[in-house]
């Protein structure tokens, strides 16, 4: 039987990748390739030529490791379910560890490598941090003509002892600029609030025609609604005839108002990356910091950064009255000398402050039944008000010790010790 077959032997070689095909096709044929011409006719080298055909396949893309890699580890135990810290937003993560540990990239970049990973993108996706987005009408104010002004309440903070504070933060941000001020304060008394205000508006050098706030029991007798103009409280109406603003509640059960001051309270959740780091002190030299950072970076509404656009705003804004009439709303500055043994003196009593500010001048402030020791404008302790002769809190006095004893000597043993005996004698004083 013959049977004949017709066989095609032509082939097209469109690229390199062609080349294997071309090679099982000649090897069937018994034929020899010619490398070199395929080589001209491809204007390649003819090593590339014979890497091809002996099955070479190029990776379409390239297993390239990113430097963020080296923050894994950190990065999971960060966000698992044994820490303490709390991430809402991956911008928080990205500049907490920027800040702490080193990271070096653009926020872009971190955003997609997280979302690259499900193991945390799964974190952020959790319905407890997802956010209801609404309609917002987007308005803009003039120049010196609106600051608004809101709280962060009730934030539970766990310090590095342990303790469960709650802590509240006042904002205070002028609309045109978004320069702002923060206040952070175990309590939300008026006396607080007024302090606040006053030392804000020396801080923009001027004073806001408006204030834009809610309807907060330090403001308000009577909140305004839909069918009432609400009440201004008695102080306050006059803490703002003497300032020289105007006040404007909004209309209660409407935040969107305060959308300037409502969005940025957001930034303040920074807060809760750092639970369990700090003291009081430092939580409260912290959110300065924070305050700060925000003030001399760019804003991404307005294209301008609010320290900055502080200078125009501040020739406009209203003049500052008196000295006179703005010390009577501040909480008053005792300044006192840190005496030999690292003390202040209060009423009689003594408090510890940190190592360091012996012979140098503090400022004590009081409400609340509590000391604020101030060394220029950083917060460097605080105390309840005691009805003992001296009052040290463990650490300073660990601290104190420390510097004239060996460092072999057990130290917090003998602190505690001490501090035993200190307080045996004193207690019935």
């Amino acid at each position: 039987m013959h049977i004949q077959i017709n066989v095609n032997t032509d082939i097209e070689i469109k690229s390199l990748a062609d080349l294997p095909k071309l090679k099982i096709l000649m090897e069937n044929l018994k034929m020899k390739i010619n490398k070199s011409k395929l080589a001209r006719d491809m204007d390649v080298d003819r090593r590339t030529v014979d890497k091809y055909l002996q099955g070479y396949k190029p990776k379409h893309t390239r297993n390239r490791s990113s430097k963020i890699d080296e923050h894994y580890e950190t990065i999971k135990k960060l966000l698992s379910d044994e820490s303490i810290q709390k991430f809402y937003y991956k911008r928080v993560l990205w500049q907490y560890l920027k800040d702490n540990h080193g990271l070096d990239c653009g926020q872009s970049t971190f955003r997609h490598y997280i979302s690259s990973k499900p193991e945390f993108q799964s974190y952020f996706e959790s319905e407890t941090r997802k956010s209801s987005v609404s309609e917002v009408i987007r308005f803009e104010t003039a120049p010196a003509e609106q600051a608004q002004l809101d709280w962060k309440e009730n934030i539970s903070y766990i310090t590095k002892d342990g303790e469960i504070l709650y802590v509240n933060v006042c904002a205070l941000l002028l609309s045109f600029s978004r320069f702002r001020t923060y206040n952070l304060s175990i309590s939300k008394s008026q006396s607080i609030l007024l302090s606040f205000l006053t030392e804000s508006f020396e801080a923009f050098g001027g004073v806001p025609k408006t204030i834009l706030t809610d309807n907060m029991k330090t403001i308000m007798d009577q909140p305004r609604t839909e069918y009432q103009k609400g009440k201004v409280n008695e102080k306050f109406f006059q803490f703002s005839k003497d300032m020289g603003f105007k006040v404007q509640p909004c209309i209660a059960g409407r935040p969107r108002t305060k959308g300037k001051v409502e969005s940025p309270m957001k930034l303040l959740d920074e807060i809760h990356a750092y639970q369990g780091k700090f003291d009081y002190e430092e939580l409260h030299q912290f959110v300065q910091k924070l305050c700060d950072r925000i003030n001399n970076s760019y804003h991404q509404g307005t294209g301008k950064i609010p320290i900055l656009a502080l200078n125009k705003e501040r020739n406009l804004l209203s003049p500052l009255p008196h000295e006179r009439i703005r010390d009577s709303y501040k909480i008053d500055h005792t300044p006192v000398i840190v005496n030999p043994s690292n003390m202040v003196p209060y009423k009689s009593n003594q408090y510890s402050v940190p190592p360091g500010y012996i012979g140098k001048t503090v400022r004590l402030q009081v409400y609340d039944n509590h000391i604020f020791v101030y060394y220029n404008t950083d917060l460097i302790v605080q105390h309840p008000i005691a009805q003992s002769r001296i009052n040290y809190k463990p650490e300073h006095y660990v601290d104190t010790l420390a510097r004239g004893l060996p460092s072999s000597t057990d130290i917090e043993e003998l602190a505690m010790k001490n501090l035993e005996a200190i307080n045996e004698v004193y207690k019935n004083e």
